[in-house]
């Protein structure tokens, strides 16, 4: 059984997580740290009855514990301090705090290379969206141009989305592959600023929309001479997540050092 804790556990995607852990019969729920909640029984906060689990404000309930491998779904700047302790004490980590740069993505290689313990970062667990970005990717070359369109709550704290950032490198790739050149954009005057997205890797459109109401949605629509393609994922719930999150904490100890995404893992 592989001892697992959660940073982040009193947050949306944490106390899903923490379920999830709990109710899979090859894990175990071992740990779980938010400091805004110290303290407090994990019950009273996800539902889920560890045999008494209290919420921990720091990573060192993680070695009190014996945990083996550390589920991070917090913010930026937490999720740094929390993967340099995992590195630096051997706790393998499986990250879903998005907004990681290339550079930094280096340094983590870097890091949990020299480390006992590896790492999983993606931008999106869900086994769907994994398999809408290699699909886009395939698609790329044999298009002519493409945006992408990413819809999320009203809640999340960055835009545009991981999820949609990696969809784009991967479809400049793709197309810098194949010869082609980055997609034209025709516009000549833009009435009001940001109309047309951001612009992002490989010179493809981005547009976020924030609403109440959503989850987690994508749509990456190319175009082509008297024809379209659309690809699209959503997320209606947080259970979707869930199966990438057990499937990468049950892989991590046999990937060794910084593995970004799932697609590896599917076997892709």
């Amino acid at each position: 059984m592989i001892r697992v804790a959660v940073f982040g556990a009193g947050g949306r995607m944490g106390q899903a997580v923490c379920r999830a852990v709990a109710e899979d019969p090859d894990l175990q729920l071992v740990a779980a740290v938010d400091p805004r909640l110290d303290g407090i029984d994990l019950r009273q906060v996800t539902g889920v009855d560890a045999a008494g689990l209290q919420i921990a404000g720091d990573a060192g309930a993680l070695a009190r514990a014996g945990a083996e491998v550390a589920v991070d779904f917090t913010v930026l700047e937490a999720a740094r301090d929390n993967l340099r302790w995992c590195a630096e004490h051997g706790v393998h980590a499986v990250v879903g705090t998005t907004g990681f740069d290339q550079r930094e993505l280096g340094e983590l290689a870097d890091l949990f290379a020299t480390s006992d313990a590896n790492c999983i970062v993606a931008a999106n667990f869900a086994i769907g969206a994994v398999l809408m970005m290699r699909f886009a990717e395939l698609a790329a070359p044999f298009m002519d141009s493409v945006e992408i369109v990413e819809l999320h709550h009203d809640a999340k704290k960055d835009a545009p989305s991981g999820t949609s950032l990696r969809t784009a490198e991967r479809i400049a790739a793709a197309r810098a592959a194949a010869g082609l050149d980055d997609p034209a954009d025709p516009t000549e005057t833009t009435v009001l600023p940001g109309a047309r997205g951001g612009t992002g890797p490989g010179g493809v459109h981005v547009h976020a929309l924030r609403l109440p109401g959503l989850v987690a949605h994508q749509e990456v629509i190319f175009g082509a001479l008297g024809q379209s393609l659309t690809l699209r994922h959503d997320s209606y719930e947080r259970t979707s997540f869930m199966p990438g999150v057990v499937l990468a904490v049950k892989q991590v100890a046999q990937r060794p050092g910084l593995t970004v995404g799932l697609d590896t893992l599917l076997g892709f």
